[in-house]
């Protein structure tokens, strides 16, 4: 199993609330450059690869850095390529972007694809925590480093940099906001993320640990929707009929609660409450509107970046100067500061 992230202990939700009026990004024991998230290469010329390890660093910057996601139609990945290839060619790399789909397939063949190319170093959102460990294996084997981002694999000492956000305590700030939104009773519903994504269970669990603490509050069902919208969509237009009762929704990421916000409108339910997991710009475009009641900001732009910025030092010194496992805070957006923030970054 992957290590605990950095998530604060004994969270009531008294001391959850008082947190929401002092939120910040806080990246645990990292210094890391300003947010920014934009365009991108696809393929380019490459140069020869650095090597994996301090013994066969060159010293010197340059190469291609290869950048792998899943699908780019989920603005948070977007986000992620684009921030991840803006902060490569600010410190003097050439860049790919490609994506995995969530296939495993898929994701070795182009690990493979990076290997061949020479590429110096591999940022990777993975697809899949078990299913993405040989293939990490094998680029670390061919002296091409690997610095996963968002999601974790369920071994260590493979990748250099395992930097994910704080899923467990995101959840617990969504969880809350879901409470107060609800009034603390009813019937209510979960739609889950991919089984084989290691923040579906992180985040399912720090949604119960608050949302537990109100007898009142009753989950009266729990469907995976797979991270997309159009099967949170179907998924929901399911509950709808099923439980008509509800009084709100809780999603693992945003793109599925979106999914829920559109059934709910062709079903003509009003007053159900929908608070999502991600930031995205459309969720938050969503909270403005009435439609969801907040979200769980990631800073999926700091994050790519800061993997970026280890794969610099790593590749030139030959060490990242941090641990493996690395987590960052999220942020609670709420209608009172959804104008606060912008493409999964504050403003």
């Amino acid at each position: 199993m992957t290590a605990p992230h950095r998530t604060p202990r004994n969270l009531t939700p008294r001391t959850l609330t008082s947190r929401r009026g002092v939120l910040g990004l806080a990246l645990a024991g990292l210094t890391t450059a300003g947010l920014s998230a934009c365009g991108s290469d696809s393929e380019e010329p490459t140069t020869a690869a650095a090597g994996g390890s301090s013994s066969s660093s060159s010293g010197k910057a340059g190469g291609l850095i290869a950048i792998i996601t899943p699908s780019p139609d989920n603005p948070f990945f977007k986000a992620e390529g684009d921030a991840a290839a803006t902060k490569a060619k600010e410190l003097g790399y050439e860049t790919s972007i490609s994506s995995h789909d969530d296939d495993p397939n898929k994701q070795s063949e182009l690990i493979d694809t990076a290997i061949s190319r020479g590429a110096v170093a591999i940022v990777l959102d993975n697809a899949g925590a078990d299913a993405s460990i040989g293939p990490v294996q094998k680029a670390k084997d061919a002296g091409v480093p690997v610095f996963l981002i968002d999601r974790e694999i369920n071994e260590a000492g493979i990748a250099v940099s395992q930097i994910v956000s704080n899923n467990s305590q995101g959840a617990q700030l969504a969880g809350q906001a879901f409470v107060e939104a609800t009034g603390g009773k009813g019937n209510y519903v979960e739609l889950t993320g991919k089984e084989s994504d290691t923040n579906a269970g992180v985040r399912s669990k720090g949604f119960a640990d608050v949302i537990g603490q109100y007898p009142d509050m009753v989950k009266v069902a729990a469907e995976t929707a797979n991270w997309e919208q159009q099967e949170g969509f179907t998924k929901m237009e399911t509950l709808i009929q099923r439980y008509p009762d509800i009084v709100g929704v809780i999603a693992g990421n945003d793109t599925m609660a979106l999914g829920a916000v559109a059934a709910l409108k062709a079903a003509g339910k009003t007053g159900v409450k929908v608070v999502g997991f991600d930031g995205s710009p459309d969720a938050i475009a969503a909270i403005k509107a009435g439609e969801m009641s907040a979200t769980a900001l990631q800073p999926a732009a700091l994050g790519a970046q800061t993997a970026v910025e280890q794969a610099h030092a790593f590749i030139t010194t030959g060490k990242t100067g941090q641990p493996e496992k690395q987590s960052i805070d999220c942020e609670l957006v709420t209608p009172e500061n959804a104008a606060e923030f912008g493409v999964f970054a504050r403003l």
